[in-house]
């Protein structure tokens, strides 16, 4: 089966899981209010990082450097931020995962590395 179709049908379904699950445990209202509270301070924190991204290529590119993380990591605080906005628990969590900037070097890490032994093996 195709991976998308296996995503856009997958995804949905654990966030409704989800907000059975933690509705259920605190309430509609409160759910509904963390759902919006995740995502303003996800945004807020995104913008944050995201600034201190900017800061770091700019410097990469005054000492005459290409800025290949920043590059990269300002595309994954964009995606960040897309999951942070959505509605939902687990896109939350992975939005989150995205921002830290440790979490966000250690994933970013084993895609490259993954990416690289398959541009290898083909070879």
């Amino acid at each position: 089966m195709n991976t998308a179709l296996i995503l856009i049908i997958g995804i949905p379904l654990i966030e409704i899981y989800l907000f059975i699950k933690i509705g259920s445990q605190i309430g509609a209202f409160n759910t509904v209010l963390l759902i919006l509270t995740t995502a303003v301070i996800g945004v807020a924190y995104v913008r944050y990082e995201g600034f201190n991204t900017l800061k770091s290529a700019i410097g990469q590119l005054v000492k005459n450097e290409l800025p290949v993380y920043e590059l990269i990591s300002g595309a994954t605080l964009a995606f960040a931020a897309f999951l942070l906005i959505l509605p939902g628990f687990a896109t939350d969590l992975v939005g989150l995962l995205f921002v830290i900037p440790f979490t966000r070097k250690i994933l970013l890490s084993r895609f490259v590395k993954k990416n690289t032994n398959k541009k290898k093996k083909k070879k």
